[in-house]
């Protein structure tokens, strides 16, 4: 019998070559080229149309998790049901007990500089006293609840409220014993000195948690402004729908469009404002507000209508919930209706030829826009449910162009 050693040397000398010809069997591309590492996955999908044919493709009729990539169909929505100049409005009304009520309608772009607009409006119309400020959001059902937000203090966990001021989030710096707003034109109330003070040290960027809290923190702030108004406010507050014979003293318009707030909606990946337009877009029924499940309705409704699809599953219009469910193909239908559209998506970092959404959740990776190729834009859409290191969509989308 042959020593072991001699054995496994001779083996190690014949299969050595053989290693190196099976490396080399290996297609080149599949080292290099991004897009063909893709098509080596079994949980992605990736499409690639030009002049209305399939270029490239993998499995892209198969329903997966768009993560906010599902912001795209949210904002086609918004923006071919009410199209690009359209502007949210916030009523204020007063009733016979001089208290002020604020009526929300879903504006997700009531940030405080548009609540000094609402103050300046008011008091150019004579307003000088009210005993307590009313909060009314009845527009949205009060347990609405966005599939797919968790728990977080992140500002992307914000609830989401027919009368919202900021996002239903908070920008402080804690100092110590402490706290003040990282915003100027935000002044702190004591509801967010409280958020503050139950937070770490420095910076904070928080959300508000609950209806319930958001709402009085609107009171709170927009009290503080008419304050320094030289209004003279009553402490009191009242969330609850608006007294039948109150007067309407103003209708505030956002001075803010909504293409502005959706391409701002796209560039910061605001669930914020994908939710509150989602919900939005779903007419009250007979009872008066909206629920989740009419928003999914509507939504559904829309996209069958629109795109004739069959097999996908929509349960938020952020992308926040694993329960979505989109192909490729149909995410490449959409951003072929969405190119009149197409500026509203930023431009990759170093890549100007890449204007795409970016979808992200823990083992979900996505990115769905356009490529130029030669000069012309082709839509594209990438679906990876399976971890990947975090910018090979970037390769991808930028192997695309080439």
């Amino acid at each position: 019998m042959k020593p072991i050693a001699s054995i496994v040397s001779r083996k190690r000398h014949w299969m050595t070559p053989l290693l190196i010809l099976l490396a080399l069997s290996v297609p080149p591309a599949m080292a290099t080229d991004p897009a063909a590492q893709i098509k080596g996955m079994s949980q992605a999908s990736l499409l690639l149309k030009e002049q209305g044919s399939d270029l490239i493709v993998h499995q892209p009729d198969t329903p997966r998790v768009p993560a906010s990539t599902m912001k795209l169909l949210t904002a086609f929505a918004a923006l071919e049901t009410w199209g690009r100049d359209y502007r949210f409005q916030t009523d204020v009304h007063q009733d016979d007990a001089n208290w002020l009520w604020v009526k929300g309608y879903a504006d997700p772009y009531l940030v405080s500089e548009e609540l000094d607009r609402m103050v300046a409006a008011l008091t150019s119309r004579g307003l000088r006293e009210v005993a307590g400020i009313g909060l009314d959001d009845s527009f949205f059902s009060p347990d609405v609840e966005i599939a797919g937000r968790s728990s977080s203090d992140n500002p992307y966990d914000a609830p989401v409220t027919a009368l919202a001021a900021n996002f239903n989030t908070l920008n402080l710096v804690r100092n110590g014993d402490q706290v003040r707003s990282a915003e100027t034109q935000t002044p702190l109330t004591s509801t967010a000195r409280r958020f503050g003070l139950a937070g770490g040290a420095g910076k904070q960027r928080i959300n508000l948690r609950e209806r319930e809290i958001a709402l009085r923190y609107f009171g709170e702030l927009l009290a503080i402004k008419l304050e320094k108004a030289g209004v003279r406010v009553g402490d009191q507050q009242k969330i609850a729908p608006m007294p039948r014979h109150a007067k309407r003293l103003y209708r505030h318009a956002n001075s803010h469009s909504l293409v502005e707030m959706i391409e701002s909606m796209l560039k910061f990946s605001n669930n914020f404002i994908a939710n509150a337009l989602f919900l939005r877009l779903a007419d009250p029924p007979g009872e008066g507000y909206v629920s989740m499940a009419a928003a999914r309705r509507s939504m559904t409704d829309f996209a069958r209508s629109r795109f004739g699809w069959r097999e996908f599953r929509i349960e938020d219009g952020a992308g926040l919930s694993r329960g979505n469910r989109l192909s490729a193909r149909q995410l490449v239908e959409l951003l072929d209706a969405f190119a009149p559209y197409r500026n509203l998506l930023s431009a990759q970092e170093g890549n100007n030829n890449v204007r795409a959404k970016t979808g992200t959740l823990r083992g979900v990776s996505c990115y769905a826009g356009y490529v130029q190729r030669e000069g012309t834009w082709a839509p594209f859409a990438l679906l990876i449910n399976q971890p990947v290191e975090y910018n090979l969509r970037q390769r991808v989308a930028s192997s695309l162009v080439r």
